[in-house]
């Protein structure tokens, strides 16, 4: 039997190991050589298996950064890589020659490995640019840009190509256990025993390894730059390969002048592919991209649009595809956010902001006069950005920034907690600290991730920092676009012991946006706002009118509320509400 198995991973091999090589060796170096090729194909399958998950987060880590869908893009990446690779193992029976498959599977691998997100920015970028190109070569309108047809199925096929290279990538590396395997078994009988355990071990250590390497440098990296690197070791383990084996390899000339020319193209692709990747993301944008970072936890990108007649730009940052701030209109949400939450607390001395970390509604805060704030986020990077001037950022965009959100950050006043919000403000509750405002700025739930920030055990953290007789606001996403995930943050907040209001306006670059005022004893907060006739700021743009009639809805709004469930911790219950009521695409030139 194994010299049936040995005879088939050989088939189609056109060089064998010849006796000048093995045949004529004493015995003890022959055992020294076949345990230098064992571990050699074992310490090439471990580097393989983690470039496989490298792979994988790569791609879904684009469709969620850029396209704006990271909600389901990493579980559907993996699944359909996963299935992908089955089906590889399976087709990898159909190649004749193991040495000479794996060789040339390696060289593939690399090629698509580092051009999938190029290629995808650029179809997607052209895509997007096609309708303009169109109109302006017809002398078209802007409001008749043409958006049907073809263009149509073009645009919304692009948003699938990141999936179609997992199944690319996935046929590929689901094939490089068994061709590997394969070699083993020609290389020693001894190994047929336990081929398939030791193969599989390596590669689950390869990939643990792959993910740890993942977490610990490369979320950081421009996303191009880390699939240029990820293929390198592709390349790498096809050059010791040919090397090793030159003998077995059929077209070893041949295999090796690619692995150089493929060698020349990772080069250029280090080198210059984020800048290339970069300006084709910035397709997607309406207004003109001036600077774009990927922080460890997110991507930034900043627009701008320039106006004329002595008109200030328009600046825009979004994260993750999704808009965060115009400058244009991010007072209206950012005085809706903070004042009311400070006018219905008996004090405004100690706030706490979760989140916010462009320092816009800690400038709002400012107008209260507070003797200390804490404010919590996530990503330092962010804050840095609105701190002080950054090197790589242009100028004009940094002071603007400073400007627009005054300076604040760099407030003595300010306590800056670098933390995930769920478990930071446990150690603020051991502290016993208590604030008589909090004012909670998070982006929508919409990733599993995020909808723990609005679950009823968050909230139920929240309870212990807020004074009695405080107020807390909660940016609570769109009662237009998304009524039901409104609600819930509504029901989720008052199941955790507060007594809710809420209230919406329209912020003219989200469209109507909704907050959720929450109080623990006494008057709730719309009570407390009735009373007041002013503000006791100097605050130019929102009036107590306004604030009053903010808490108006709909006579039907509230009639299903019955039947829309509390965001319990673990439930993903408000994430699905939101999933299901937003597009993926909101804030770029996908609609």
């Amino acid at each position: 039997m194994n010299n049936t198995l040995l005879e088939q991973s050989q088939e189609g091999c056109d060089k064998q190991n010849s006796p000048s090589q093995t045949g004529t060796l004493p015995p003890a170096n022959k055992r020294s050589l076949a345990w230098f090729d064992d571990a050699l194909l074992l310490g090439i399958m471990a580097l393989l298996a983690g470039c496989g998950l490298i792979y994988e987060y790569l791609l879904s880590h684009y469709a969620g950064r850029i396209l704006g869908a990271l909600e389901a893009a990493i579980y559907t990446m993996i699944g359909i890589m996963i299935v992908s690779m089955g089906i590889g193992a399976f087709a990898a029976r159909k190649i004749r020659c193991a040495f000479t498959g794996f060789a040339m599977l390696e060289l593939i691998v690399a090629f698509c490995g580092s051009l999938a997100i190029l290629i995808t920015a650029a179809v997607i970028g052209f895509g997007q640019q096609l309708p303009l190109i169109i109109a302006n070569t017809l002398g078209l309108p802007p409001d008749h840009l043409p958006d049907g047809g073809f263009i149509g199925v073009l645009q919304n096929l692009s948003e699938y190509l990141p999936y179609i290279w997992g199944v690319i990538l996935g046929l590929m590396i689901g094939m490089e256990i068994p061709l590997i395997a394969r070699v083993r078994q020609s290389l020693s009988e001894e190994h047929l025993l336990h081929n398939a355990g030791t193969i599989y071990g390596a590669d689950y250590v390869g990939a643990g390894a792959g993910a740890a390497i993942w977490v610990l440098f490369m979320l950081s990296l421009d996303i191009q730059l880390a699939a240029a690197l990820t293929a390198s070791v592709n390349l790498l383990a096809g050059f010791v390969f040919i090397w090793r084996f030159w003998q077995q390899i059929r077209w070893a000339k041949l295999i090796l002048a690619g692995h150089f020319i493929a060698t020349g193209v990772l080069v250029l692709l280090a080198l210059h592919g984020p800048s290339w990747e970069q300006n084709f993301n910035n397709l997607l944008y309406k207004d003109k991209v001036v600077y774009s970072e990927a922080t460890r936890f997110q991507q930034l990108t900043f627009t701008e649009r320039l106006r004329g007649k002595g008109q200030a730009p328009v600046y825009s940052l979004y994260i993750n595809g999704r808009l965060q701030f115009s400058s244009i209109d991010e007072h209206i949400y950012h005085s809706f956010l903070v004042h009311p939450t400070l006018a219905a607390s008996a004090r405004q001395d100690n706030v706490l902001i979760i989140g916010g970390g462009d320092g816009l509604g800690l400038k709002q805060v400012f107008e209260w006069d507070p003797k200390s704030v804490t404010l919590m986020d996530l990503d330092e990077q962010l804050v840095d950005l609105f701190r002080e001037p950054h090197e790589n950022m242009p100028e004009r965009v940094s002071n603007a920034m400073l400007a627009l959100n005054g300076d604040a950050l760099n407030d003595p006043r300010v306590k800056l907690i670098y933390d995930d919000a769920f478990n930071g403000i446990d150690k603020l509750i051991a502290d016993n600290q208590k604030f008589d405002a909090i004012i909670v700025d998070l982006p929508d739930p919409s990733h599993p991730d995020l909808n723990k920030l609005y679950s009823d055990l968050f909230y139920r953290k929240l309870v212990e920092l807020l004074s009695a007789d405080g107020a807390m606001t909660v940016q609570s996403t769109s009662p237009y676009h998304a009524q039901n995930a409104f609600i819930s943050v509504g029901k989720t907040i008052e199941s955790a012991g507060f007594s809710v209001e809420q209230y919406h306006h329209n912020v003219p670059s989200f469209g109507e946006w909704g907050w959720s005022i929450a109080t623990l004893s006494g008057q709730n907060a719309k009570q407390r706002l009735a009373h007041n006739e002013t503000l006791p700021i100097n605050e130019q743009w929102l009036t107590p009118g306004l604030i009053h009639g903010a808490f108006e809805f709909p006579g039907t709004f509230y009639n299903d509320a019955d039947t829309i469930k509390v965001n319990r911790i673990g439930s993903l219950q408000l994430y699905h509400y939101h999933l299901a009521s937003w597009s993926d695409n909101q804030g770029m030139n996908l609609f």
